[in-house]
C-alpha cells in the first residue's frame, strides 16, 4: 500500500498549494449542509455532521459559515436542494474510478463529468462496475514524529483499529470501521496524540500498480474531476511504483 499511501501524501499537499480556498469551502459547505439535513443539526448526535465540521474547522472556515450551513440543511435557513450521486468508471491503464458528487442539477453534473472523463482518457461505467472492488472506511492520518507504531497500536486497540500502515516518510494511516472512526479520534485525543484528515475513505481491495507516463495520466484525470464544484471525492484504485515515485514528486 506504500505507493497509494505517498500518492496520497503528494495529492495532499498539492491540494494545499494548489486548491483555491472558495472552491474547498463550497465542496465542505455542501458536506454540512446534506449531513445537516439527513441526521440533524445537532453534531453531537451525528456523526457525519460533526466529521463534516471537524473538517471544515481544520480548513479554517469560519464558524459563521458553518452555522450558515447547519440551518441550511435543517431548513431554518432557505438553502438550495443537494442530491447525491456517485458516478463510477475507468481511467487510463484501467484504473477504477469512484466519483461522489453533490449537486442541484444533475443533468449538468452528468454532462460535465463525462465531458472530463473522455476528454482524459477515461470512461463512465454502470452502477456497480466498479464500486464492489471498495470497502468504505474510516481514515486517519497521525505523523510519524508524534509516536511510535507500537505506542499508536496500543492507543487504538481498544478504539476500532483494522489496520496501521505507513507511507514511509511523514504518516501513519490508520483504517477502521465507519461506526468506530468518532471512537479511535478520542483514544487519539486521550493520549495526547495529533492526527489530521479524520474521514470516511474509500479502500480498494486491490490496487493497480502504475509507472510513471500512466500514473500522470490518472493524475490529470483526477485533478479534473475535483476541479468541478459538483465533484465532493475522487477514489481509485492506482498505486505508484517505487521507481515513478520521484518523478510524480518533481
Amino acid at each position: 500500500m506504500s505507493g497509494h499511501s505517498k500518492w496520497a501524501t503528494i495529492k495532499r499537499k498539492k491540494a494545499a498549494t494548489d486548491q483555491k480556498r472558495g472552491n474547498l469551502f463550497t465542496k465542505l459547505v455542501k458536506e454540512i449542509t446534506i449531513a445537516a439535513k439527513m441526521g440533524g443539526g445537532d453534531p453531537a448526535g451525528n456523526p457525519r455532521l460533526r466529521l463534516a465540521i471537524d473538517t471544515a474547522r481544520a480548513n479554517s472556515m469560519p464558524m459563521d459559515n458553518i452555522q450558515r450551513a447547519v440551518k441550511k440543511g435543517t431548513g431554518e435557513l432557505e438553502g438550495v436542494t443537494y442530491d447525491e450521486i456517485t458516478y463510477e468508471g475507468y481511467g487510463p491503464a484501467g484504473i477504477a474510478l469512484i466519483i461522489e458528487t453533490a449537486t442541484d442539477n444533475r443533468n449538468r453534473t452528468v454532462a460535465d463529468i463525462r465531458h472530463i472523463m473522455s476528454r482524459n482518457n477515461g470512461s463512465l461505467g454502470e452502477s456497480g462496475s466498479v464500486s464492489w472492488m471498495f470497502q468504505r472506511k474510516g481514515s486517519i492520518e497521525v505523523p510519524v514524529s508524534a509516536c511510535d507504531e507500537e505506542a499508536l497500536m496500543e492507543a487504538l486497540l481498544d478504539a476500532g483499529l483494522e489496520d496501521l500502515s505507513s507511507d514511509g516518510g511523514e504518516n501513519y494511516t490508520v483504517l477502521t470501521d465507519v461506526r468506530d472512526l468518532e471512537a479511535a479520534k478520542q483514544a487519539l485525543e486521550a493520549q495526547g496524540i495529533p492526527y489530521e484528515n479524520a474521514k470516511m475513505d474509500l479502500i480498494p481491495e486491490n490496487y493497480i500498480e502504475l509507472e510513471a507516463e500512466d500514473a500522470r495520466k490518472v493524475i490529470k484525470l483526477i485533478d479534473a474531476l475535483e476541479d468541478n464544484d459538483d465533484v465532493q471525492a475522487v477514489y481509485s484504485n492506482m498505486e505508484i511504483s517505487e521507481s515513478a515515485m520521484n518523478s510524480l514528486e518533481d
